[in-house]
């Protein structure tokens, strides 16, 4: 009995663990209007993961309204890089959370848990042709350029 309790207590604090929203101090994480921004930090020069990020960014700003900064990491020194944020709660960061490889449904549910409001009119990713070219360019960047 004893061995069960320890391990339902063991359980349940881990789970406490991993619900715990990693917050931390992100350059220009509010606009002046106060709404949370949603950051990607890049390392100088940027990786692929980071250029990946880049691409999850306009393909969110295609369908979210919500204010996005790109910083580079000597911007944010003493945050990792690559790393995404809403406001000041990470979603990605290199070494913990995805490794720092974001994609979009994984930010777009935190929009959406957060009622960020869409865009009236899908942007130009939504256009067949633009699509094609930015997949194509989106394949560039996950083969290395190759």
């Amino acid at each position: 009995m004893r061995k069960l309790i320890f391990a339902l207590t063991l359980a349940v604090s881990a789970l406490g663990a991993a619900a715990q929203q990693v917050s931390m101090a992100v350059p220009g994480a509010v606009d002046a209007a106060g709404r949370k921004v949603l950051t990607f930090i890049a390392k100088d020069p940027p990786g692929q993961r980071c250029n990946g990020n880049l691409q999850v960014a306009a393909e969110l700003a295609n369908v979210y309204r919500v204010p996005i900064q790109l910083l580079p990491s000597s911007l944010a020194p003493n945050l990792p890089a690559p790393a995404v944020f809403f406001g000041n709660q990470l979603i990605a960061a290199d070494g913990r959370d995805h490794n720092g490889a974001a994609s979009f449904q994984m930010v777009a549910d935190v929009l959406d848990v957060e009622g960020v409001a869409r865009q009236d009119k899908a942007g130009l990713l939504s256009n067949d042709k633009v699509r094609k070219d930015f997949e194509a360019l989106r394949a560039t960047i996950k083969s290395g350029g190759k």
